[in-house]
This record gives structure tokens, C-alpha cells and sequence, in this order.
């Protein structure tokens, strides 16, 4: 059983920087593919970005310029970089991992979640 836990959330100003990291138990992260996505009250939970074996990565456009996905084998852990945060990134923001089918960027796609951390941009 794989288990996740994210952590490094908080609460900063509008313009800030935070790294969210995310550390596995139960499996390793080096052959498989790790996401974060985010979940603001009474939205979807949204895709942010997503790290593959091979070390390619992709973002959404919403986060495109500003965050930055990346991962750490020895350390079996995935971080997000966030730059210049914007009180539209204030969310739940969520790791996730090995994918069941389809693509990288859909959330049902994924078979283990952490329980999230909390990302508090004010303006």
C-alpha cells in the first residue's frame, strides 16, 4: 500500500513562494508518475502539474511560468516550486500517484492520493 504525504503548505502574501513537498511510503516514486493538482472550496479538484519517470514534465496553463514540478529519488520525494503565488492558487493542494489508465492531467486516473495541504495566498 502506497502512502502519501504532502507537506510545506501555508499561508503567504500575493507575489510569495512556497514548495510543497511530497513524500511516499510503501512503493518508490522512480518509476512512476506523480502529480499535484488543487481543490479550492466548491470547485473540481483542478490539475497543476505532473512528473514522469523519464523526468519530463508538463503544467497547466494556469500555473505555467510560475510553478515548477521536480523530484528527488534519492530522497523518494516530488516537490512543487510555486512562485509568485496569486490569491487564485489559494486551494487544498493534493499529490497523487500511479496511474490506472488515460492520461496524466485527469484526476480519476490515479489510484493513491495523500490528504492534502493547505495553500493560503492573500492579497
Amino acid at each position: 500500500q502506497v502512502q502519501l504525504v504532502e507537506s510545506g503548505g501555508g499561508l503567504v502574501q500575493a507575489g510569495g513562494s512556497l514548495r510543497l513537498s511530497c513524500a511516499a511510503s510503501g512503493s518508490t516514486f522512480s518509476n512512476k508518475v506523480v502529480a499535484w493538482f488543487r481543490q479550492a472550496p466548491g470547485k473540481e479538484r483542478e490539475f497543476v502539474a505532473v512528473t514522469w519517470s523519464t523526468g519530463h514534465t508538463y503544467n497547466s496553463d494556469s500555473v505555467k511560468g510560475r510553478f515548477a514540478i521536480s523530484r528527488d529519488s534519492a530522497r523518494n520525494a516530488v516537490y512543487l516550486q510555486m512562485n509568485s503565488l496569486k490569491p487564485e492558487d489559494t486551494a487544498l493542494y493534493f499529490c497523487a500517484t500511479e496511474i490506472i489508465k488515460g492520461v496524466g492531467y485527469e484526476a480519476h486516473n490515479y489510484k493513491y492520493w495523500g490528504q492534502g495541504t493547505q495553500v493560503t495566498v492573500s492579497s
